[in-house]
C-alpha cells in the first residue's frame, strides 16, 4: 500500500507512527514541502500522512508551500484518500479544511497529558508536545481530545489529526533539542531536562501510538478499503 509523507527536508522521520503503518504494510514516499511541485499526484494513493514542522501555516515566506499542501489536503479529504496529521499538519488540515490556525495561547512543550474521549484509542498520555500555534476544529470534524491549549485530536470522514506527536522517538527529541535553545530557555525549558523525560516515556508511547494507527485504519480510515 502506497502513501505519501508529508515532511520538511531536514524532518522527515515518522517515528512510531510511520513505524506501525509499516508494519500494516504501508510504504512511504517522501514529500518535500519545499519542493511542492516533485509531488506525485492522489492516483494509487492509500494514505498521506503529514509531519509537524518549524513553520507556521500564516507565515508569509511559505505560503506557496502551504497552499500547496492544503490543496493536496483538500482533494483527499474529497476523493476520500484517508489523510493522518501531526502538529503542522493538524493545523495544515484546519487551514484547508475551513477551521483557524493562530498564535496559542498556552504553548506546549515537553511531556503532557490530554483530555481523551476515546481512552481506548487516544490515551491521556503523557504525549510530546512541541507547538507554539493551536488550531480551531474545522467544520463537519469531531474534537476526541484536548486540552488548554486547544484541540488535540480531531476527526472527520478518513480524515485525522492530532496536534501532539505521537510519533516522537528519543531521536526525533534529541533531533529537535538540539537547536536553538531560546525557545526552551523563554519556556523554562532546558534539553536536558526533555530528554530525561524523553526517555522515561517512550516505552509507554510506542505502544500508545501503534494503538491509534490501529484504530486509525480500522474505524476511521476503513481497513478494508485498502
Amino acid at each position: 500500500m502506497r502513501a505519501l509523507l508529508i515532511a520538511n527536508s531536514v524532518d522527515a522521520d515518522p517515528g512510531f507512527v510511520g513505524e506501525r503503518f509499516r508494519h500494516h504494510g504501508f510504504s512511504f514516499t517522501e514529500c518535500f514541502r519545499e519542493q511542492p511541485s516533485d509531488w506525485p499526484g492522489l492516483g494509487g494513493v492509500d494514505l498521506v500522512l503529514l509531519l509537524g514542522s518549524e513553520w507556521s501555516v500564516y507565515w508569509d515566506d511559505v505560503q506557496a508551500s502551504v497552499k500547496a499542501e492544503c490543496a493536496l489536503v483538500k482533494n483527499a479529504y474529497e476523493q476520500g484518500v484517508p489523510v493522518f496529521g501531526i502538529c503542522f499538519g493538524s493545523q495544515i488540515v484546519a487551514h484547508a479544511l475551513g477551521g483557524t490556525v493562530a498564535r496559542a495561547a498556552r504553548p506546549e512543550v515537553g511531556w503532557c497529558a490530554v483530555q481523551t474521549d476515546v481512552p481506548e484509542a487516544i490515551a491521556s498520555g503523557p504525549w510530546m508536545q512541541w507547538h507554539f500555534d493551536a488550531f480551531t476544529t474545522p467544520p463537519g470534524f469531531r474534537e476526541l481530545a484536548r486540552s488548554e491549549s486547544g484541540p488535540q485530536a480531531v476527526v472527520g470522514s478518513r480524515t485525522f489529526a492530532t496536534q501532539f506527536h505521537p510519533e516522537a522517538t528519543e531521536t526525533i527529541v534529541a533531533r529537535w533539542s538540539s537547536g536553538d535553545p531560546a525557545d526552551l530557555n523563554r519556556l523554562g525549558l532546558a534539553a536536558s531536562r526533555l530528554m530525561d523525560d524523553t526517555r522515561a516515556n517512550v516505552a509507554r508511547s510506542r505502544p500508545a501510538a501503534g494503538r491509534i494507527v490501529d484504530w486509525y485504519l480500522d474505524e476511521i480510515a476503513g481497513r478494508a478499503k485498502h
